[in-house]
């Protein structure tokens, strides 16, 4: 597997193991090397260690000895179902739809700061996680485009998308809103919104229309770096299902558009930094949700890649 190089690190990290060894025993003997290596290269990739089912993933995601980011704290909109209460599915949404480029979470004021990833069954076509370095993919975007990265940076961003009444496992977003905001009726998700200073409206046929707040659309790490920190590519290009319209999706948070020129800028740089990580059945991956977008490509055949949210 030939890896990208930034910087003289390698990206992402590939551990390997010959002899099958116990995953869990790995990460709670090395968590220290395995979190150098993540903060250098930003994705650690876990080859060949004996993980053949969902109970020995969450083993090993337990054995790391981080806190747990429950699915259902977040206001994500895709839908998942949880295996365990820390493994949950990538995403339902049907095989033929690609799910663009982003950071988990970062459409909203709640997010990871890590994830990992196992594939249990690989496709027979397909199916590969592109990941993008976004610290990267800032500094070619303020060579290309440094007013677009001065307006990101002042102004942030806000997102828009339509719940829907019910789960819509068809839609990359169909989370619908009583499961997004943990809410057994409008009164409860009105008193959320308003919590989490969202603009919101109901629509007649009982979905919910949803503004974020202003978030920030460029992040700096403690170690001064600056990444791309958004949801902006996926938005702009996936939100699309009967209820929402990706060219309406997103726009600077002070409520003035985003030009689809500079989107295509952002996209394209984005596309030509993409690794694409091709699944084994057993691999696990590390990933900083800080530093590093993730999506899936389109497969055929059973896929079953699963995910775990750090706090």
């Amino acid at each position: 597997m030939k890896q990208q190089n930034w910087n003289d690190v390698a990206f992402p990290e590939i551990i390997t193991s010959d002899s099958g060894s116990n995953l869990a025993d790995y990460l709670a003997n090395g968590r220290g090397d395995v979190d150098e290596q993540l903060k250098k290269s930003g994705a650690v990739l876990f080859r060949g260690f004996h993980v053949p089912a969902v109970e020995d993933f969450d083993i090993a995601v337990e054995s790391y000895g981080a806190e747990n980011f429950p699915y259902e704290e977040s206001l994500s909109n895709a839908v998942r179902i949880n295996l365990t209460p820390r493994v949950f599915t990538a995403n339902e949404a049907p095989p033929e739809t690609s799910i663009f480029l982003h950071h988990e979470m970062a459409q909203t004021p709640i997010y990871p700061s890590k994830l990992f990833f196992y594939c249990n069954i690989a496709a027979d076509e397909g199916g590969a996680t592109p990941l993008c370095r976004s610290d990267i993919l800032l500094n070619k975007l303020e060579e290309a485009e440094p007013q677009l990265v001065d307006a990101f940076t002042t102004k942030g961003v806000r997102y828009t998308n339509v719940m829907p009444a019910a789960d819509d496992s068809g839609s990359g977003q169909g989370r619908s809103w009583q499961s997004t905001l943990n809410a057994a009726d409008k009164k409860a998700a009105e008193k959320r919104l308003d919590a989490l200073g969202y603009d919101w409206e109901w629509q007649d046929d009982g979905t919910l229309r949803v503004t974020s707040p202003r978030l920030d659309a460029v992040r700096t790490l403690p170690d001064g770096r600056r990444v791309f920190f958004n949801q902006l590519i996926a938005a702009y290009r996936g939100w699309a299902d009967k209820r929402n319209d990706p060219s309406k999706s997103i726009c600077f948070g002070d409520g003035s558009p985003i030009a689809a020129k500079s989107m295509a800028t952002a996209i394209g740089l984005a596309d030509d930094l993409s690794y694409d990580l091709e699944w084994q059945a057993g691999d696990v991956a590390l990933v900083d949700n800080f530093m590093v977008m993730h999506g899936r490509r389109p497969f055929k055949g059973k896929r079953k890649v699963l995910a775990s949210l750090i706090k």
